[in-house]
């Protein structure tokens, strides 16, 4: 922030994203995830946040010029015990689509993790603020990760962008400065 705080062409930052699944050991990979988002912006009336906060625009409805940093946030959203899981589920399902008789009739019941296309295991370091909530779980989940289902056109996306660097279709809600 201190960096770009006097250049008014720099309208926010962008952020890397982690985003966890199942457990602290686990990171989803599939690219339904967003890699980056906007997370610091300038204190500007004209700026406003965009699609329930996942990122930012400036009036009237125009894309960011941000900087991308060397930071990441960890996103712990689908790390909760399966019961805690199945209720956020049916709460979130609630609020964007009204009430689902079918979803609400698994209150009580375990989520069920097993959807997810494609996860890889976690091999870095969690934030220490994190560490005590970590200790705490009391649940289990595994995944092998020979079952991960990545489709066909992810499989070119993927070697596309391991050799160019360069991620085909990605959604970006900002301008890269």
């Amino acid at each position: 922030m201190q960096q770009y705080k006097d250049d008014p062409s720099v309208e926010g930052l962008l952020f890397n994203y982690i985003h966890f699944y199942g457990s602290y050991d686990y990171v989803g990979e599939s690219y339904s995830w967003y890699r980056r988002e906007i997370r610091v912006i300038r204190n500007r009336p004209d700026i406003f946040s965009y699609r329930d906060a996942q990122g930012f625009r400036k009036l009237p409805n125009n894309k960011l010029t941000v900087k991308l940093i060397d930071a990441y946030i960890y996103h712990y959203g689908w790390v909760r015990p399966p019961k805690m899981m199945m209720e956020k589920q049916i709460s979130f399902t609630s609020l964007y689509h009204g009430t689902n008789p079918e979803l609400e009739r698994k209150s009580g019941d375990d989520f069920d993790y097993s959807g997810i296309d494609v996860l890889s295991a976690f091999r870095g370091t969690h934030p220490a603020v994190f560490r005590e909530r970590i200790e705490k779980k009391n649940w289990t989940f595994d995944h092998d990760l020979s079952a991960n289902r990545l489709r066909f056109k992810d499989k070119i996306k993927r070697f596309v962008e391991r050799m160019t660097g360069w991620r085909p279709g990605e959604y970006r809600n900002y301008k890269l400065k």
